[in-house]
């Protein structure tokens, strides 16, 4: 009979998110190697002879207080920026609404808005509105990149930033943008 195999225990480090192993490919390798010290030393025994282990706690405290500046001026705002697990970077979402018109059919038209959401504004209350005020069907759709977009029947698409800016004054007149001929474009 064949030996039963035990599955392989798995040391994911605490920094980066990556297996030990893998810990130099990802992000943040010279903020691994305190830990790696410290923890997976078998990993990596090139760090434990350089560093013999008595300075790990030494520079773990040194990276906590290190910050990268580009020597521009400190008032600058950094991109808020979410960590995914193995080192992958989200950044947030710029709140913009994006306003494209789409022919169909030859004479017909749609009218397709998103990113109203992203300033608080319930869909199915904004296409409700749109479609009393424009008198013309309004839903609420899902888009090819899986979010939630208005579809509006008709060509409003510049009625609708007047409109847009008086029913919401959160939305400012610099955050829409028109889709032409593939490129955006502002909408002031």
């Amino acid at each position: 009979m064949a030996e039963k195999l035990e599955p392989v225990k798995v040391q994911y480090c605490a920094i980066c998110g990556l297996p030990v192993e893998y810990c130099e490919f990802g992000p943040d390798f010279e903020k691994c190697k305190p830990w790696l010290i410290q923890n997976a030393p078998d990993a990596y025994p090139d760090l434990v002879s350089k560093g013999d282990g008595k300075g790990a706690d030494e520079v773990a405290e040194q990276l906590k207080g290190v910050s990268i500046s580009s020597g521009g001026s400190s008032t600058s705002r950094p991109e808020e920026v979410k960590r995914l697990p193995g080192g992958k970077v989200k950044k947030k979402e710029r709140q913009e609404v994006i306003i494209e018109k789409v022919i169909r059919n030859k004479r017909k038209c749609i009218t397709t808005v998103r990113g109203l959401e992203l300033f608080g504004i319930k869909l199915a209350d904004a296409s409700k509105k749109l479609g009393k005020k424009f008198a013309t069907g309004a839903s609420v759709v899902k888009g090819p990149t899986e979010k939630e977009q208005i579809d509006v029947q008709g060509d409003i698409s510049y009625d609708i930033v007047e409109f847009i800016t008086d029913t919401w004054p959160d939305v400012p007149e610099s955050a829409i943008f028109f889709i032409e001929d593939g490129r955006k474009v502002p909408a002031l």
